[in-house]
């Protein structure tokens, strides 16, 4: 097996000695979803967690993680994190703003540590998996450990 390149999430779970899993998986054409890769990884989508960027406007940013095969609830986010309104951010802004790309946005290691929610669903689980921080590459880790390497709090942030 080939050796795994590093990440930011990794190096920074490895350098704050967090208990982690690595899950690997191999993409096939172009879908990168949420749903396919807990298909791909053997895990049921409620673990599998997809990190959102949504702006307030210039320099506001803030990281909404939540399960696969939910959506976002916008107003939700917004009265959470104390802004008037929200919007998700622009595809073409992820990269410069967080270091990861669309399908490979882990809430660890990015460019800067914004203010971020996790869906309170989480708190019922044992464990959570997110993007380690590449295409085919996931983390999983207990959500205390992800909370804490986040400064992360727990909101109501999906749509039901």
């Amino acid at each position: 097996m080939a050796k795994i390149q590093k990440t930011n999430a990794v190096r920074m779970l490895e350098q704050n000695k967090v208990p982690f899993e690595l899950i690997e998986y191999e993409l096939t054409g172009n879908s990168v979803d949420g749903i396919t890769v807990a298909n791909k990884i053997g895990y049921p989508v409620s673990v599998v967690y997809k990190t959102l960027l949504v702006t307030a406007g210039h320099g506001k940013h803030f990281v909404c993680i939540i399960p696969v095969d939910k959506e976002l609830n916008l107003k939700a986010v917004a009265k959470v994190v104390g802004e008037k309104k929200v919007e998700l951010l622009h595809l073409k802004d992820l990269l410069p703003t967080t270091g990861y790309i669309r399908g490979g946005c882990s809430p660890i290691g990015m460019k800067k540590l914004f203010p971020t929610v996790i869906d309170k669903s989480a708190q019922e689980l044992d464990y959570i998996i997110v993007s380690g921080g590449k295409i085919g590459l996931q983390v999983k880790l207990a959500v205390l450990d992800l909370l804490n390497m986040v400064n992360g709090t727990l909101g109501d942030i999906r749509k039901e």
